[in-house]
């Protein structure tokens, strides 16, 4: 996978660890791209039956490199290669578990949301900043995972949430202290794996389709297709990174 994504195997667990610590795995070009070749992988591999998903260092993922984001706007308007690579990993028809080791911002949080089970560091804190640059982020995930009251909260306002609320909204199944996380989410994972799978892959689908999301899918993609274009959204996010620029990088840093 390159120097951004490490893949490996432990028994029928498959691992996608995305390693871009320095700029708390934000997503560029090259990272999309090796997220995406990962999950095809660990797709065409029968001998995984599960998948963990998890950041290195500080985060999980502080969504998309602003200062590719701006580069494009600058060049030829802005594109959306994440939003590809997260249309990939929710296509993934195997059980996907987040570690959620950190922050997940942005198009980071929208990837935890894509994961059919998130652990959670107790330092963990999602945000979904949409709004903010003009944009819909998690518009048509978060109601079937906080219901939609709890999703309109978090998507009209971009705050902050923390470990304890996202438990106790149930934006993730388990909090535990920050050493712990990764063996508890191979625990889980492990646990998954060692059943069929086939009743998994099965399983999953049944549930998705209980809790179909299609017709919103396909409008959070239209509607960000024209925002993306927008004169509106290309201010807004140019002001986000120069904020960003201005104050020094900081954790959390990144974009939806």
């Amino acid at each position: 996978m390159g120097e951004f994504v490490e893949t490996v195997r432990d028994g029928h667990v498959g691992i996608v660890r995305m390693q871009r610590a320095e700029k708390h795995n934000a997503f560029h070009r090259a990272l999309s791209a090796a997220v995406s070749a990962a999950f095809d992988g660990m797709e065409a591999d029968a001998e995984v039956h599960c998948v963990v998903l998890v950041g290195t260092g500080a985060a999980f993922s502080a969504g998309a490199d602003m200062n590719e984001a701006v580069a494009a706007i600058e060049e030829n308007g802005r594109s959306d290669g994440m939003g590809r690579c997260i249309d990939r990993v929710a296509r993934f028809p195997k059980p996907l578990v987040g570690c959620i080791n950190g922050i997940a911002y942005g198009g980071g949080a929208l990837l935890a949301a894509t994961c059919d089970i998130r652990i959670a560091s107790d330092d963990a804190a999602f945000r979904f900043p949409g709004a903010a640059y003009g944009l819909v982020v998690g518009g048509s995930q978060l109601p079937r995972i906080v219901g939609p009251a709890y999703a309109k909260d978090l998507l009209f306002t971009g705050r902050v949430v923390r470990a304890d609320e996202a438990l106790r909204i149930g934006l993730v199944n388990r909090v535990v202290p920050r050493q712990d996380v990764e063996a508890a989410t191979m625990e889980v994972a492990a646990m998954i794996a060692a059943n069929s799978p086939l009743a998994l892959i099965a399983t999953k689908e049944v549930v998705d389709r209980a809790s179909q999301a299609d017709d919103a899918v396909a409008r959070e993609v239209e509607w960000n297709r024209a925002l993306r274009a927008s004169p509106e959204h290309h201010e807004r996010f140019r002001a986000a990174a120069a904020r960003v620029a201005a104050r020094g990088p900081r954790r959390g840093d990144g974009a939806a």
